[in-house]
Parts: C-alpha cells; structure tokens; sequence
C-alpha cells in the first residue's frame, strides 16, 4: 500500500459509510480508521494508498457522495508524527471491534 493518506470530513455517518463505499470502489486504498464528533455529525474518513488512488477516491467520493464533504486532504509522504496519530485513531477503532467481537461470543 502506498504512502499517501487521505482525510475525508463529511457531515453524518450514513453519508460518511457511503462516501468509503465509494473511495474503496473507485481506486486501490484502504480504509485505516475514522472519527466521529459531534454525536456522529461530523465524520472524518482516514485512507491510504499510492498519492495518485488517494486522490482519485476522495475526488470520486467528493463528486458522488450522498453530501459534500466539509474538507478534504491528501497528503503525500506525511511526517512522521501524523502517522503516529492516525495509529492512535486506529487503534481505538480496533479495541472497539475487539470488545464488540468479544461480547458477540
């Protein structure tokens, strides 16, 4: 996977969900976490991916969704301490799942 990552802000969850559909459908990224504020009214979508997918998804996305997007950016080679803060996002979205899963059981 490439070394771009893409942040996608729209206002809601469904059109956040449907906006991801989009991104993951039209170019080769991959969904990394996302967060969520005011009560689910603010979804920002984090992607990664080679400079030129994350630019082509949040392009698509932002043409297509069931709303336009708040803000969009991609950055390319991103420094090293936005890497580690999209980690930390993610890492709560997958101690989340981990439970969830756990009480599934």
């Amino acid at each position: 996977m490439g070394n771009a990552y893409g942040f996608f802000e729209i206002p809601s969850t469904t059109a956040a969900i449907d906006a991801l559909d989009i991104m993951c459908k039209t170019a080769d990224v991959e969904f990394i976490t996302w967060e969520k504020k005011l009560g689910g009214r603010l979804v920002t979508i984090i992607i990664r991916g080679s400079v030129s997918d994350v630019k082509q998804a949040i392009e698509a996305a932002a043409h297509s969704a069931i709303k336009k997007p708040a803000a969009t950016v991609v950055i390319a080679n991103p420094h090293e301490e936005i890497i580690r803060l999209v980690k930390k996002s993610a890492s709560r979205l997958t101690n989340i799942a981990t439970a969830w899963n756990d009480e599934m059981e």
